[in-house]
């Protein structure tokens, strides 16, 4: 096979793990016939309608995101759930391949042209595909801050969107600033106000949904002074953060996201409350349903240690029927 092709197509190839697309050795007459050539020899196999793989067997991850981002022509990027699989956004692989191409290119796709039970493609279209394309990372796929926001659009709901916000800021694969500025030239964005407010929200140290409906749900509504989010601190085990430090009153408001943990993770808890009271740093531990479903009793207990410990600040009601004690 290496002598029936170019240099050129041999070293394409190789750069898109064992994957070419029939466009992309259609200019090259002699390329076009060795290929047809290794398709008939069962030597290539076809992978999505003119797209192969230069091999036989069951293709990997990799070259499967290449085949699907080069079905869709020269100007697609992998975009939303996939781009996000590949620059670690997300934990898992997509189901699909999503890709998003120029919101006037036209791609017919027929029932019949996956093989290997490869997934299917799911195209988006947008007329600033050329500038959300990352200019260099392979394969082609959107740049991290358009990736963040493509997905924000198509959450179900805004503790969603909020999620992959915190989740690319909080593994600093880009900064809310670079966010902000990408939202800046999108003439349309799903919830815009929300997603400026949460990235300075991100901005401020929170980086988690509990995090957030702490600070909306009980401390600010509640009138309690506000705390350094993640505030970072060295014990003698290592760094910890903090999720909501009183620094002044010595009192550490800490989320748990689960409603159990495992044993081990509950005695590691257990040995940092106890190093950092040591210090002088008592810790408040409250999930969930606290402080979603009964946030005024949570602000009322933060309001009485953070008394004892010199506020002198007023609780306030969040509504009629809050039910704290001003006093």
């Amino acid at each position: 096979m290496a002598t029936r092709l170019s240099r050129q197509c041999r070293e394409l190839i190789e750069q898109q793990h064992g994957i070419v697309a029939r466009w992309q050795i259609s200019v090259c007459a002699p390329d076009l016939s060795a290929a047809d050539g290794l398709l008939r020899q069962g030597r290539w196999q076809t992978l999505y309608r003119g797209v192969y793989a230069t091999y036989t067997g069951t293709p990997s991850r990799p070259s499967t995101l290449w085949a699907g981002v080069r079905r869709c022509g020269p100007e697609a990027a992998l975009s939303h759930f996939t781009a996000a699989e590949l620059d670690r956004i997300a934990d898992r692989p997509s189901d699909a391949i999503h890709v998003t191409i120029p919101a006037t290119a036209r791609i017919r796709f027929s029932r019949s042209e996956v093989s290997y039970g490869l997934p299917g493609i799911v195209l988006h279209r947008s007329p600033r595909i050329n500038s959300a394309r990352h200019p260099a990372r392979t394969p082609p796929r959107t740049r991290v801050e358009e990736t963040v926001l493509d997905l924000t659009d198509v959450a179900r709901n805004f503790d969603t969107a909020f999620a992959w916000l915190s989740a690319a800021c909080g593994r600093r694969l880009i900064t809310p600033e670079q966010i902000r500025e990408a939202a800046g030239c999108r003439a349309r964005l799903r919830w815009r106000a929300d997603v400026l407010e949460a990235l300075d929200e991100i901005s401020d140290g929170v980086l988690s949904n509990l995090e957030r409906q702490y600070l909306r749900n009980v401390a600010r509504p509640h009138g309690l002074p506000r705390p350094r989010c993640q505030a970072h601190r060295w014990r003698e085990a290592g760094s910890a953060y903090l999720d909501n430090l009183y620094e002044e009153f010595g009192l550490a408001v800490e989320l748990d996201g689960l409603a159990s943990h495992l044993a081990e993770t509950r005695w590691q808890d257990i040995h940092r409350d106890n190093h950092f009271a040591s210090t002088g740093i008592i810790t408040l531990r409250y999930n969930w349903a606290d402080v979603t479903q009964r946030p005024c009793q949570v602000a009322s207990e933060i309001a009485l240690i953070l008394r004892s410990r010199g506020w002198t600040g007023v609780l306030l009601s969040c509504r009629p029927s809050c039910q704290v004690n001003p006093s």
